[in-house]
């Protein structure tokens, strides 16, 4: 038996095997009950929210386009090279921050209703013996009128009892004045609920004292600093680690962009955290309406900086940092409202066990963004044109596969709740079901993204051979939906486990295979075979998500010797 009270030993029905749990109550995939509504729930706003900065960019990417090829190119590396740098910061806090306020939220919430439980307890002790003193004393009353004609008071300070009891007859008397308290038995009950509505209610207008959010938004600050400093300050050199060497048409324009798109990176990173915090607390609206407004503005502003302003593509780059200035300054104030952010000492913070398993996701991230860092360097020395093209299918790629990233922060967030309460029934079929939502969401994208970038393809530039490239990638580009979709969502699943040793260990893995392939495949088919890397990249992902939670090991044991039928 394991620690949650499960056999080690494996069924021999091959379809109770851990395996199969992929495929537990597939039918229910498009059911909307309970579980489907709240994974859609915290999923669809997410998902908009994360594909927002995708959709800018590729907004961004669409005007920049009109300027010429040159210029398309060397913001496609700047861009590359700054969401390489923002992932490997971004991610880790994000991802941490959502399991760790989810996990905090939730044992804080259990402490809570057993604080009220046991409020309940001492008021419907407390007003029973009010009551009881209440009717003793009227008895009293009775006994000493009627014996000697005294008083009460009178009699109870004969007794040596009138602190006492009068203490007691000022108790009953305040609260049946209150209206919450009366004497009589039969509203004892009605009572206790009016002062227990009125104490939750206390309860829930406090401000939640979580200290992974006020950790969250410290780490934050520094590595947006750190970042916006060392790609300002080494642009050059990064752009010609990018391939973008001395006296090459579009590095001077790359580095205007990168410069100017580096100074928004705190404001990135303290969103970003602040979504995760959000996410922790299951609430994805709240985000989405601030970054949808964040970004309208940034695309509003790219015509009139771009071209009525002849700022060209430095336009691009001031429109980015000023829509993440305002939705960094609009998120705090409504945190602000929701959580202290001002833990009582220093030791709250959680430093090091965020430090800790950051650290894990760091290499993990590093692992996984070095693959597609790389595949557009490759890009980069093939020459203009097919760097543009590759920049175009790379954020159409990258875009289409994000919206399943609404799922695993759905899964994530769910699976977090559900693991510290240890409701091993809700984690399974959470899991399932996500991962089936999101096999048929790839399925889905595979088929508007092929039709619609074969036939769009012109919108992002003008160049017949950028176009021509394009319509080559869409068969990778479209085919791989189901693979990214799934490959993302294991992400959330493991994250919410807090298996975050395997996901680092695993990623590593798989990016060193792939890195092999990338060369290998771009020596050979130049083009084409960057793309073939990318899918084995993905299909390797997803298959390292399969494996972990299909063998049942890690967090994972509980489902050995269940029926999963």
């Amino acid at each position: 038996m394991d620690e949650n009270g499960n056999s080690n030993i494996a069924p021999k029905n091959m379809w109770n095997l851990p395996l199969s749990v992929f495929f537990k109550d597939a039918r229910l995939v498009f059911k909307m009950d309970s579980l489907g509504k709240e994974i859609l729930g915290i999923a669809f706003p997410s998902a908009l929210a994360v594909a927002a900065d995708p959709i800018a960019s590729l907004i961004d990417t669409a005007f920049i386009g009109h300027l010429g090829p040159v210029e398309l190119a060397a913001a496609g590396v700047s861009i590359a090279l700054f969401n390489q740098a923002s992932r490997i910061t971004i991610f880790p806090l994000v991802s941490i921050t959502t399991s760790f306020v989810a996990e905090e939220n939730t044992i804080e919430k259990i402490n809570t209703t057993a604080m009220e439980k046991q409020l309940t307890e001492n008021i419907k002790a407390k007003s029973n013996e009010v009551m009881l003193d209440d009717h003793a004393l009227r008895d009293i009353e009775k006994g000493a009128t009627k014996e000697n004609g005294e008083t009460p008071t009178e009699s109870l300070a004969a007794n040596g009892d009138t602190n006492e009891l009068m203490a007691k007859v000022l108790v009953a008397e305040n609260v049946e004045k209150d209206g919450t308290l009366k004497s009589e038995t039969n509203n004892g009950d009605d009572a206790n609920t009016n002062i227990c509505n009125k104490s939750a209610s206390k309860t829930r207008r406090k401000k939640r004292h979580i200290a992974s959010a006020s950790t969250a938004l410290l780490f934050g600050s520094i590595l947006g600093l750190l970042q916006a400093a060392t790609l300002i300050l080494a642009a050059k050199p990064l752009l010609g680690a990018m391939g973008l060497k001395q006296g090459s048409p579009m590095l001077l324009p790359a580095v205007k962009y990168l410069r100017l798109r580096s100074l928004g990176a705190p404001a990135v990173l303290l969103s970003l955290a602040m979504q995760g915090i959000f996410r922790g607390f299951k609430d994805t609206t709240t985000p989405l309406y601030v970054i949808v407004s964040g970004y309208a503005l940034n695309v509003a502003l790219d015509p009139i900086l771009i071209f009525h302003f002849k700022l060209g593509i430095r336009g691009a780059a001031i429109s980015h940092v000023l829509s993440q200035y305002i939705m960094a300054l609009a998120l705090l104030l409504i945190l602000m409202r929701k959580v202290d952010l001002l833990p009582p000492s220093i030791k709250d913070l959680q430093i090091f066990r965020f430090l800790k398993n950051g650290g894990l996701l760091l290499a993990r991230v590093v692992a996984v963004t070095f693959c597609v860092t790389l595949a557009a360097s490759l890009a980069a020395r093939l020459g203009s044109i097919p760097m543009a093209a590759f920049q175009t299918c790379l954020q159409v790629w990258l875009t289409s596969s994000l919206l399943a990233d609404g799922l695993a922060v759905a899964v994530q967030a769910i699976l977090a709740c559900s693991f510290a309460e240890k409701d091993y029934d809700k984690v399974t079929a959470t899991a399932t079901r996500t991962l089936q939502m999101s096999f048929v969401l790839g399925v889905g994208l595979s088929v508007i993204v092929g039709v619609g970038l074969y036939f769009g393809a012109g919108i992002f530039s003008k160049s017949v051979l950028v176009v021509h490239l394009i319509r080559i990638g869409i068969p990778f580009v479209a085919a791989t939906q189901p693979i990214n979709s799934l490959a993302f969502v294991f992400d959330g699943v493991n994250y919410g486990a807090s298996d975050f040793a395997y996901s680092a260990y695993s990623l590593v893995m798989v990016s060193l295979a792939s890195v092999t392939s990338l060369f290998l495949l771009y020596k050979s088919k130049g083009f084409v075979g960057i793309w073939i890397a990318l899918t084995i990249y993905m299909s390797l992902r997803m298959f390292a998500g399969v494996w972990r939670m299909g063998t049942a090991t890690g967090p994972w044991r509980f489902l050995r010797g269940r029926s999963l039928s």
